[in-house]
């Protein structure tokens, strides 16, 4: 057996709210193979984005650890993480997180640029050609649909060709059509690029496209 691209060990999480700390993770372990389709799912507060952003490193852990690609990411600083994400995974939200000041081209080559990728225009265009807006590429977040905003972000996500890719509910913020759309996008661009992908979701018929499903409840495996 290979070892896992992603492991998670006895991890905690808990954060300060109005009344005090809240216990968001509770003893969660797991391990991701590499080129795995996990499904994280389970009811509205039971921790599935909290984990998620545990394992992108957005979200340190209360206890436990982390080891992801390979690193230990329960000890990086703030910079080495970032560097670990903009390397190594892609992330995709339910909210689109477009930066409106520029095109489509621009969010999604910026990234690339400021990681030092020389193609990073060229990329760019062929990830927006293959989630079909080649010819949307000059238009600015606010001249898209939702559903191309989402595309954009799909692109985005999988410009630096991550090892391990992230979404948290992308259809969310979408409506039927547009939401089965963006599935097969991310899919294809999990096949395209051999990500282990990693999403949350409460569509049982995405879930049911994972190679695995985890379900969450009150911050525990159930």
């Amino acid at each position: 057996m290979s070892e896992p691209i992603l492991s998670l060990n006895d991890v905690s999480l808990s954060l300060r709210g109005n009344a005090g700390m809240v216990d968001i993770l509770r003893g969660i372990s797991l391990d991701v193979a590499a080129g795995e389709t996990l499904g994280l799912v389970g009811p509205s507060g039971s921790g599935k984005s909290s984990l998620l952003m545990i394992m992108g490193g957005l979200e340190q852990a209360t206890s436990g650890s982390v080891q992801a690609l390979g690193r230990d990411m329960t000890h990086l600083g703030e910079d080495n993480l970032a560097r670990l994400r903009r390397d190594n995974m892609g992330v995709v939200f339910q909210s689109f997180h477009l930066i409106p000041t520029m095109t489509a081209l621009e969010n999604v080559a910026t990234p690339l640029e400021l990681a030092g990728h020389r193609d990073a225009f060229a990329r760019a265009e062929a990830e927006l050609a293959a989630v079909g807006l080649q010819d949307r590429a000059g238009h600015y977040p606010n001249q898209l649909s939702g559903g191309e905003q989402q595309r954009v972000a799909l692109a985005r996500a999988a410009a630096p060709r991550p090892k391990l890719l992230l979404a948290d509910e992308p259809t969310g913020n979408l409506d039927e059509t547009n939401g089965a759309a963006i599935i097969d996008l991310l899919f294809d661009l999990r096949d395209r690029h051999g990500a282990t992908l990693i999403l949350v979701t409460h569509a049982p018929e995405l879930a049911s496209r994972c190679d695995r499903v985890i379900s969450l409840r009150d911050g525990r495996i159930a």
